[in-house]
C-alpha cells in the first residue's frame, strides 16, 4: 500500500504504532500532542484522530487530567484476544469454502501474489496490508456481514500485535504457506479443512507463542 494513499491521522497512527511495538516509545511513556503535531508537521486534529485509533486498539490510554500514556502490555490479554481472533477467521474460513464465488476467489489468488512479491523483499510492513487485504477477502466471501464486521473489529485492535509477529524471523515465509493452504481448501469447497487451517494460521501456539511472548517483554522493557 503507497503511503501518500494514506491521511495524515493514518499515517501519525502508523508511525507511533512502528515506535511502540519496536520498543522506540516504551510503555507507561507519556505522549505530548502538541509536541506530535510539530514533529510530523500535522495539525491537532490528525493527532486527535490518531490517538483515538491508538487507544481503540489498547496501545494508548488517556487519563483525565494526566496525559496520554503509552499503554502496558498484558500478555495473558492478548492470547485470549488471539483465541477469539482465530475462531472467527475459521468461521469466516468455513462459510468461505461454501459460498465463495469465482470474483471473490480471484480477489484470494491476486492477494496472494501480492504477499509472495512483498515476502520476497523482505519488507514485514508490506507484506501486513497485503496480509490484510487477503484476510478482508475471506471475511467479504463468508457472505455473513455480522460475522466479518466482528472479524474486522478485533483484527484491528489486535493490528499492531499481528504486525509484532510478522518481523519474528522467517514468519513471512510461514505466513505465505499458510495462505497457499487455506485457499486450497476454500477453493476446494473443504469447509472444515478451511477453518482448521485458518485458526491455526492465527492462533499463537508453540514456538510461535515462545518467540510473541519473547517479542512482547522485549517490548515491555525497552529492549526490542
Amino acid at each position: 500500500m503507497n503511503g501518500d494513499k494514506r491521511s495524515n491521522a493514518q499515517r501519525l497512527k502508523e508511525s507511533l504504532e512502528n515506535d511502540i511495538i519496536n520498543g522506540r516509545l516504551a510503555p507507561g511513556e507519556r505522549l505530548d500532542p502538541e509536541a506530535l503535531g510539530k514533529l510530523y508537521q500535522v495539525s491537532r486534529t490528525p493527532v486527535r484522530e490518531a490517538i483515538q485509533q491508538l487507544v481503540a486498539s489498547g496501545l494508548v490510554t488517556v487519563s483525565p487530567k494526566k496525559g496520554t500514556f503509552v499503554a502496558k502490555v498484558g500478555i495473558e490479554q492478548l492470547i485470549e484476544m488471539f483465541e477469539v481472533m482465530a475462531e472467527l477467521e475459521g468461521m469466516c474460513g468455513r462459510l468461505a469454502a461454501r459460498r465463495i464465488t469465482p470474483a471473490e476467489l480471484a480477489v484470494l489468488h491476486a492477494a496472494i501474489e501480492r504477499c509472495e512479491a512483498a515476502a520476497r523483499t523482505g519488507n514485514s510492513d508490506e507484506y501486513y496490508y497485503e496480509n490484510e487485504a487477503f484476510h478482508h477477502g475471506i471475511y467479504a466471501a463468508s457472505h455473513n456481514g455480522f460475522l466479518a464486521r466482528e472479524a474486522h473489529q478485533l483484527k484491528q485492535r489486535l493490528k499492531p500485535y499481528r504486525r509484532l509477529q510478522l518481523q519474528v524471523r522467517h514468519r513471512l515465509a510461514t505466513s505465505l504457506a499458510e495462505h497457499r493452504e487455506i485457499v486450497a481448501a476454500i477453493e476446494a469447497g473443504d469447509a472444515e479443512r478451511a477453518e482448521q487451517t485458518l485458526r491455526k494460521h492465527v492462533l499463537i501456539q508453540g514456538e510461535r507463542f515462545s518467540d510473541f511472548v519473547a517479542s512482547v517483554k522485549a517490548l515491555q522493557t525497552g529492549t526490542g
